[in-house]
């Protein structure tokens, strides 16, 4: 299998995923994932997409993140790895993924402020008199 690459994003969070064949490491930003995470439950939800197709273990990893916080990177790393798997192997991981949730870009993203407003929908205080 050669180099199979795909892209994620979560909030103003991009993540290059370049899957080949291996034995589970993780590289992110030329760190591994335990470095890089070092809260579990961000781990957790970048190995979902191995584990809900069940090959962990199988692929090698290499990210490159940038921008957004941590939660919004190991999110968009999830999108990145899920099409990834898709595009190795259409009919055995897709309807799993697809089940799951984790090929659905959730497309929320931060509320621009508007002017004369302290924030996007907060008002200054008013005042009758």
């Amino acid at each position: 299998m050669e180099q199979t690459n795909a892209l994620g994003r979560r909030k103003a969070a991009v993540a290059r995923v370049y899957l080949t064949a291996g034995k589970g490491n993780i590289t992110i930003n030329g760190r591994t994932l335990e470095e890089y995470f070092p809260q579990g439950d961000l781990r957790y939800i970048v190995n979902q997409p191995f584990a809900v197709a069940g090959c962990e273990g199988q692929f090698d990893a290499k990210i490159t993140l940038v921008g957004g916080g941590t939660k919004g990177q190991a999110e968009a790393v999830r999108l990145g790895i899920a099409r990834a798997l898709c595009e190795v192997d259409k009919e055995a991981y897709r309807p799993a993924l697809k089940a799951a949730g984790f090929l659905t870009r959730d497309a929320r993203e931060v509320e621009r402020k508007k002017p004369g407003q302290p924030g996007a929908r907060r008002r200054f205080q008013f005042s009758k008199r």
